[in-house]
């Protein structure tokens, strides 16, 4: 544990010091949380009879797990594995295993901060106030996370090259970042445009995430929880079966 202790810390600090995590996944969100709260935070958002601010706040907690499970992971695996860091893993006492599973953590640990940073910025900057239960919302957070993180696991384990990793990546990236509501409010979509972001999980993920935050019943998104939980047994299980480390 101690050995693991020490590679997670370096691979955290490395992350850190990541700009790209850093610029998309922390002041994008906080800088996008301010524009809409100050064009219209408080006008209603659709028919849902909720403002754009609470709209925003699930959303925008989620661009930091977008950013973390399609850019950091799978990027930071695929180079591992080019540069023949992960087979020389092997003949070291910590397993190619444990440099996955620190790399993993600590981009969630940078989706975790980028989900402090939105939450700061709404509640002391805006006076928002979730209308939900905080722990409820913690639960579909971390659901949401562990379903994006299974993708960007399945990514990294199928894409074997620096370059086709980057290709899929994008291909994969921009449109959850565009289309599942993170960025542009999903109200603001004509009806088409809704019903092609329904297919991806993210969108999903940010459904559940403001219904919980919006006091809904768990009745009304039960399918969303079994959709996202069944995304990140299935996609977990097929990057465990295909994984290369070389």
């Amino acid at each position: 544990m101690k050995r693991f202790m020490k590679l997670y810390a370096v691979e955290q600090k490395m992350a850190l010091r990541s700009a790209d995590s850093m610029i998309f996944g922390v002041a994008m969100p906080v800088g996008i949380l301010i524009l809409i709260a100050a064009i219209a935070g408080g006008k209603t958002a659709g028919d849902g009879g909720y403002t754009y601010m609470q709209s925003a706040f699930a959303s925008l907690i989620a661009v930091g797990i977008c950013a973390t499970a399609f850019m950091g992971l799978p990027l930071v695996a695929a180079e591992y594995r080019d540069k023949k860091i992960l087979k020389h893993f092997f003949v070291t006492p910590c397993s190619p295993a444990w440099i996955l599973t620190a790399t993993a953590l600590s981009c969630m640990m940078n989706a975790v901060l980028s989900a402090i940073a939105v939450s700061l910025t709404a509640i002391v900057g805006f006076g928002y106030r979730m209308e939900g239960s905080i722990p409820g919302f913690v639960g579909a957070w971390l659901l949401t996370m562990l379903s994006m993180f299974s993708i960007g696991l399945l990514m990294a384990s199928l894409c074997r090259r620096v370059k086709t990793t980057n290709a899929v990546t994008s291909l994969v990236y921009f449109p959850m970042l565009f289309l599942s509501g993170a960025t542009i409010p999903y109200e603001l979509f004509p009806e088409g445009l809704q019903r092609v972001a329904d297919f991806l999980p993210l969108t999903q993920g940010i459904k559940l995430m403001k219904a919980v935050s919006m006091g809904e019943s768990l009745d009304s998104v039960l399918k969303i929880i079994i959709l996202l939980a069944t995304v990140t047994v299935v996609c977990t299980a097929v990057s465990v079966k295909t994984f290369r480390w070389e």
